[in-house]
């Protein structure tokens, strides 16, 4: 009996200081609060190198539920064609979330198409020579009908871009072990195109671009502090 109790006692111990370790290494101080306030809609501007905004043209729209899940995630989201004076046409669609702990890590592309009933093609990892820095990110194709539709991505995840997955996951994990729940970003590029080739140049012109006509902060807030 006695050793019954004795049992009894030492895992209540356990359980309650398991609990109590448990908070203690849960983060909490957000990284977004502690951080100078933004707008994409001014962050981003409406014109710039050759690239000004179509309003012609509306970008994805996803299903109501989605748009719940998404809404869940993101304080700010984005989304703009852009025309060339070549009628060369690009969308591009920032979100931003200020807790990007497991629970509410980025929404991908990839998952966003699928709910959307496009079928996803030939997905694949690559570095995107910038002004600032070689940007780690993803490109695949999802095509649905007639639509063939190739993108462009990355995210970052505090002060750093990185790519989704095992990256991604030691990022939010350096920040936890800080005591700090990082922010983050996705921007996704994408453009109507049956030549990918030609649609992956296409957008990269358009990030270099994109990134040269924003203030270094605003830079930071899209892609991250390379080497950081």
């Amino acid at each position: 009996m006695k050793k019954s109790i004795i049992v009894s006692i030492l895992l209540g111990i356990l359980m309650v200081s398991s609990g109590a370790l448990t908070k203690a290494l849960t983060p909490n101080k957000k990284i977004a609060d502690q951080q100078e306030k933004f707008d994409l809609e001014i962050m981003i501007p409406i014109e710039f190198g050759d690239w000004r905004i179509d309003r012609s043209i509306i970008p994805l729209q996803v299903d109501a539920e989605t748009q719940a899940m998404l809404d869940k995630i993101y304080n700010q989201t984005l989304a703009r064609t852009y025309v060339n004076s070549l009628g060369e046409r690009v969308m591009l669609s920032v979100a931003y979330g200020g807790d990007q702990s497991d629970n509410l890590a980025v929404h991908k592309p990839e998952v966003c198409y699928y709910a959307q009933g496009f079928e996803i093609m030939k997905t694949f990892v690559d570095e995107l020579l910038t002004q600032y820095g070689k940007l780690p990110i993803k490109r695949l194709l999802a095509i649905k009908g007639y639509r063939n539709e190739p993108i462009t991505y990355w995210i970052t995840v505090g002060n750093k871009a990185v790519l989704p997955g095992m990256e991604e996951k030691l990022q939010q994990l350096r920040y936890g072990l800080t005591g700090n729940v990082p922010d983050g970003m996705l921007v996704r590029v994408s453009s109507i195109d049956s030549d990918k080739d030609k649609a992956y140049q296409l957008q990269t012109i358009f990030i270099q671009d994109l990134l040269s006509s924003v203030n270094s902060s605003e830079r930071i807030r899209l892609i991250g502090t390379f080497g950081a």
